[in-house]
Order: structure tokens, then C-alpha cells, then sequence
């Protein structure tokens, strides 16, 4: 397939037609177009810092390597059972299909809030690409426990990089998409050489070799928790959970001819977020070994995480450059979707300044290491918040007719804001995140809970005899 045929393909499952129809027969694609889309999107920056950060946390290597294993595969039945499922029944967008039951006033705050997260997520992408454009600099990279900017080198290389991608992103998706698909083989093949070099560095010539890199693992750095099994198998199952359980990805897989194509995020699954996030680890498991990081656990401080040093030093100029792609071809796309959900706010203002808009909201939280940092943190906090308005589709589509709730209610009964929705997921996460937070209980363990809470309570709220026709209420 040529170059421009899948720059056309990825930029119409992007979302660029039928916002507001079904996606007619004439326009699905088959498994391949899907494939390649789903192996290059979660190959990318993020991966350069969760494998380090997972090591941070004393994680063991059956913990490590059996948790991700099974996560992931969670992760992978849930886009092909529950989202490519109702994605190929109404082959509508997930904003179209939301407005349809919960009304435009609601969609409008579910818009807002996902535009900001994925402005914080490209932040912390433009974060990654500076810790690598920073080397020649000789720049101070930023320490695991860094909040604030440490440095005037730092703001001005933030700062040039937030520009650049928030320049390429405003120019619209068929660019964006261009960028991704001609680095995407480059980035891969960056981890995976990671990988090799790391495990000659660290004189792995065995399986046996290889599992003892983490043993039984250990204590956590300073500032961190520690991982268990559990901890690592929820986390990596839910680090998409805004595209599987919350339902994002219908606006992908509207495109699908069957459901079967949920199978092709197996490969970003296993590609990214399992080799590329193991090979990222050796990379960190490398660096501890050095006189720096060993001073800095001596001296009760945390080593750095910063993903351009780790990767330069195993493959050199190449390594550098692989880190700036990689969160070069994250934050484009990332600042492309957010500006799309604020211009589903101010719909009357254009692509270009809402994306540029939403740029420069990810360029001054890229300024804060922390977002970067604390990636763990942050990634379970996005799908925790998103996650839940996915279960009122899920529901509805299982249990609706069941039920005896109106379906479409939105729509049916020309609401602009259908309560039984907003106090379904304010009761879920509001509960949910008060038991986290007072019990101590990790945050990405309390997320499935919210999302079958928030599901049940919009049957049981969105009962015929209860609810009520108030026009544009």
C-alpha cells in the first residue's frame, strides 16, 4: 500500500467525516488499516518514561513482566468486545453517540475536560523531546521528584519545541499523520535496539539473566509506591482506559467492516506497551548501575528519570534523536485531538487557533516535569475521570432495552442536559475517588468500580416512569 493511501485511510479514521452520520459501507476499512495505526500511536514518548518509572517503584520481575502480559490483554479484549463491538453496530463517533444520550450542554463539559488532559498528556510528551534536544546543551535534566522548570536552558527549549509541534499540528491531521507514519519504524526500531544494547550492558545472556535484573524486586525510589503484581496488571489494563472502556476509540473504529479488527491493537498492546516499555526499563536498569545514579541512591534521592540521556547513552545520536521523535509524534496528534474538543465548544472558531490554543496550553504544562514524572500518577488519574461516561454507551447498548430506559434519551426528548448521566458519573467518581484518597487505595484500582457504578446508577436514574420530557433542560 502506498504512502498516500494510508495518510488517506488514518486521517479518515481520525474522525475528518461523518461527524454527525454513520460511516457509510462505502468508506470501512478492512484489519490492515488498523494495524499499522495502532502499533506506531503506542510505540511513542510515553513509553520512554513509564519503563523507567515502573523500576522506580521496586517492581519484581514476575510482577513486571506476567502483570503487563495479562494487563494488556485485558486492555485488548476490551477494545474488541466492547468497544469495536458497539463502534461497528452505530459506526457513529463517541461525541455524536454521547450527545445523543446525554445532551449537548453535558457533551460540551465532558469536551472541556478531555481537551485539557490531552493538553497535559502532550505536555508531558513536549517534556520527553527536551530532555534529548537539552544533551548538546549540556543541559540540567530534570529529577524524578522535579515539579517546577530548573532552568532558563530548560523554558527555552520547552518553549522552541512547543512552538514547532503546535505549529505541524495546526496545519491539520493529513500532516500530522504524514509525521507519524514516516517515524513510527524509526521509533521501533529505536526500542527494540534499546532493548539489545541494554541487555548486552548488562551481560544478560540467558533468560535466567534476564529475570534477575528485577528478582524480587525491591524498595521504592523516594517519592514513589510500591508496584505490586496487581498494581502493575490494573495499571497497564487501564492506561487506555478513555479509549477502550471510555469509549474514545468509537470514533476509530466506526471505520471497521467487523468487529474482528479490536484484535489489531494487539499490536500496539504488545509492540508499545509491553516491549517497548520493557525495553525502556533495561535502559533505566543500565543507568542505576553508573557512579551517578549510584551517588544519588546513596545520598536518599531518586536518579533521574530523563529519557534522552538513557536513550543517547545506548545508542548514541541516534538514541537522542528516536526520544525527540517519540514525543514529537505523540504531542502532535495529542494537541491535534484537543483542539478538536475545544472547537466542539467554540464551534465558530478555526481548526488552526483552537489547536494553537490548545498548543500552548500543552507547552506551559510541558514546563513542569512533574506532568512527566509522575506519568504513572497522571495516566491513572485521565482514565479514571474519562473513563465512566464510556459506561453509559456500554450500558445502554447491553442493558438499555433490558432495562426499560429510554434509549437516545438526549435526542428523544430534546434534552441539552440529561441529568441521570451527570449524577451517574459525579456520585461514581465523587465516591470512588473519596475511598481512594482516604483509604490510600491505588487510583487505577478504583476505576473499574466507578465505571460499573456509573453504569448502574444510569439505569437505575434513567428508569421511563422516572425520567421526565423537560425540554432543553
Amino acid at each position: 500500500m502506498s504512502q498516500y493511501n494510508i495518510d488517506e485511510e488514518i486521517e479518515e479514521i481520525a474522525g475528518g467525516e461523518f461527524e454527525r452520520e454513520p460511516v457509510p459501507q462505502s468508506k470501512l476499512k478492512s484489519w490492515k488499516s488498523f494495524l499499522g495505526m495502532y502499533a506506531g500511536e503506542h510505540a511513542a514518548g510515553t513509553e520512554f518514561v513509564i519503563g523507567p518509572l515502573f523500576l522506580t517503584t521496586g517492581v519484581s520481575a514476575f510482577d513486571l513482566i506476567i502483570g503487563l502480559l495479562l494487563g494488556n490483554l485485558l486492555a485488548v479484549l476490551s477494545w474488541r468486545f466492547l468497544t469495536a463491538e458497539i463502534a461497528v453496530k452505530y459506526r457513529l463517533t463517541l461525541y455524536y453517540q454521547l450527545e445523543k444520550i446525554v445532551g449537548k450542554k453535558l457533551v460540551i463539559g465532558y469536551n472541556l475536560a478531555n481537551g485539557i488532559l490531552f493538553c497535559f498528556l502532550a505536555g508531558a510528551m513536549i517534556t520527553v523531546s527536551a530532555t534529548a534536544v537539552g544533551i548538546p546543551f549540556n543541559m540540567e535534566m530534570p529529577k524524578l521528584t522535579d515539579t517546577m522548570p530548573n532552568g532558563i536552558t530548560w523554558v527555552i527549549i520547552v518553549l522552541a519545541i512547543g512552538a514547532v509541534i503546535s505549529l505541524i499540528a495546526a496545519k491539520g491531521y493529513e500532516t500530522v499523520s504524514k509525521a507519524a507514519n514516516y517515524m513510527s519504524p524509526i521509533i521501533v526500531l529505536a526500542f527494540l535496539a534499546s532493548g539489545i544494547v541494554a541487555l548486552r550492558e548488562l551481560d544478560v545472556n540467558s533468560f535466567s539473566d534476564f529475570w534477575n535484573i528485577w528478582g524480587e524486586g525491591g524498595e521504592p525510589f523516594p517519592g514513589q509506591i510500591k508496584y505490586t503484581f496487581w498494581h502493575v496488571m490494573i495499571w497497564s489494563w487501564f492506561a487506555n482506559a478513555a479509549m477502550h472502556v471510555g469509549m474514545s476509540d468509537l470514533s476509530v473504529f466506526r471505520f471497521a467492516k467487523k468487529a474482528s479488527s479490536g484484535w489489531t491493537t494487539a499490536a500496539g498492546m504488545y509492540v508499545g506497551h509491553y516491549m517497548a516499555w520493557i525495553a525502556a526499563a533495561l535502559l533505566y536498569a543500565v543507568y542505576l548501575k553508573s557512579p551517578e545514579a549510584q551517588a544519588a541512591l546513596s545520598g536518599g534521592t531518586a536518579p533521574n528519570v530523563a529519557p534522552g540521556p538513557l536513550a543517547y547513552n545506548a545508542l548514541g545520536i541516534f538514541g537522542a534523536i528516536a526520544v525527540v521523535l517519540a514525543g514529537w509524534t505523540t504531542a502532535n496528534p495529542t494537541i491535534y485531538r484537543a483542539g478538536l474538543a475545544f472547537q466542539a465548544i467554540i464551534p465558530k472558531t478555526s481548526t488552526f487557533w483552537v489547536t494553537i490554543i490548545a498548543g500552548s496550553v500543552a507547552t506551559l504544562a510541558g514546563l513542569f516535569p512533574a506532568f512527566a514524572m509522575k506519568l504513572l500518577d497522571f495516566v491513572a488519574l485521565y482514565g479514571f475521570i474519562l473513563a465512566p461516561m464510556g459506561a453509559i454507551i456500554v450500558f445502554e447498548h447491553f442493558y438499555g432495552k433490558k432495562a426499560n430506559i429510554i434509549m437516545d434519551y438526549a435526542e428523544t426528548r430534546h434534552v441539552k442536559f440529561n441529568r441521570a448521566v451527570f449524577w451517574a458519573w459525579a456520585i461514581s467518581f465523587g465516591l470512588c475517588y473519596f475511598v481512594s484518597v482516604t483509604f490510600d487505595i491505588f487510583l487505577s484500582f478504583m476505576t473499574l468500580p466507578a465505571w460499573l457504578l456509573c453504569g448502574l446508577l444510569f439505569l437505575l436514574m434513567s428508569k421511563k416512569k422516572e425520567q421526565q420530557p423537560v425540554k432543553n433542560g
